[in-house]
């Protein structure tokens, strides 16, 4: 039996699992999920038109969760913009909760109570650990997401492929520059106000572009670090699967477009188009082919993609805010392997 039960009158927070074809990691993840979702929490699987036993296993185990059926998959980003917008009437708050995540104590009260007590924050995120490895921190957002002078996102607790362990090192809210989709809270209404996940990115780094164009909106990120959920990762494409690196690619050079003014942008995206040379030359000599086509892929679909967007903002966030290190330059050369050798 749960230790909660599930009341959607006095809940204000949709719980949106997007599933497509995850009828095994339903079977996984829910009922921990369900079990420790506090009753201001109302959990609901949007479910991206599954061919697999998704909605049977949901009607038949699962009766308690809401289920919201689309004809089609709309990849993770209008998959989500659909199902926010579907809610946002009834529900203030969401979480965009992936469907290979979960918790296993009261994870939603300290998101929603510091959403409450701080109204210029428009999203906010846990402490993400691994599911499988749950004294280290997990590769997508770890405790809280920020940006280097080149594009390149980083966390607290992983910087490219270097995880570190849980010590209790970031158990502090911080005021980060995005925060990770596998447990995004959001305000209903600012979430749409901001245009929500860009669909036009289908999958990856849409998050941290929302997270950017929310702050060029005026409000503000944190990572909450005193709730924590545990996410497996890799639950839609494995890291080094092709399809993701060509979609980190192209949606990182797309995101900066976007989202750099004119004073900036094409220097930027100059540099930053070069240091993605090397690590297509780098798949090259190492004959990794598919990632290497991958990247090539990404920069010229990225070529063609640019021309929709034809409005930029004004101010230049990656460069005004305070000093953004050189993750490349730090990482590779001067072995600067954790989040707090970077900031010291």
């Amino acid at each position: 039996m749960s230790e909660y039960t599930t009341n959607t009158d006095s809940a204000d927070v949709a719980v949106i699992i997007l599933n497509w074809n995850g009828a095994s990691l339903l079977r996984e993840f829910l009922p921990p999920l369900i079990e420790n979702t506090p009753p201001c929490g109302h959990v609901i699987v949007a479910d991206n038109g599954s061919d697999d036993d998704s909605l049977k296993i949901l009607a038949e185990e699962f009766p308690e969760v809401e289920v919201l059926k689309f004809d089609k998959n709309h990849g993770y980003a209008e998959g989500y913009n659909l199902a926010i917008r579907h809610y946002s009437a009834k529900y203030p708050y969401a979480v965009l909760f992936n469907s290979d995540a979960t918790a296993f104590s009261d994870w939603l009260t300290p998101l929603r109570d510091f959403m409450e007590n701080n109204p210029q924050y428009a999203a906010c995120q846990p402490k993400i650990l691994s599911y499988r490895e749950r004294g280290k921190f997990e590769y997508a957002g770890a405790a809280g997401g920020f940006i280097d002078r080149n594009g390149y996102p980083y966390c607290r607790g992983r910087i490219f492929d270097t995880v570190e362990s849980d010590q209790g090192q970031y158990d502090t809210t911080m005021d980060v520059f995005w925060a990770t989709g596998a447990c995004l809270m959001v305000r209903s209404e600012i979430y749409n106000d901001c245009g929500g996940l860009d669909k036009m990115f289908f999958a990856h780094m849409e998050e941290i572009d929302l997270c950017w164009r929310m702050q060029l909106a005026g409000y503000k990120l944190a990572a909450v670090t005193t709730a924590c959920i545990y996410h497996l990762g890799g639950g839609s494409l494995d890291a080094k699967n092709p399809r993701k690196t060509y979609l980190n690619f192209r949606n990182n050079l797309l995101m900066m477009h976007k989202n750099l003014p004119d004073s900036v942008r094409s220097a930027s995206l100059l540099k930053r188009r070069l240091l993605d040379t090397i690590a297509w030359a780098k798949a090259a000599v190492t004959f990794d082919w598919a990632n290497a086509r991958a990247i090539f892929r990404a920069h010229r679909d990225f070529a063609k993609m640019r021309q929709s967007y034809t409005e930029h903002p004004s101010v230049d966030l990656l460069h005004t805010l305070p000093k953004r290190p050189n993750i490349l330059l730090d990482y590779f050369l001067r072995r600067k392997k954790k989040f707090d050798e970077l900031h010291r």
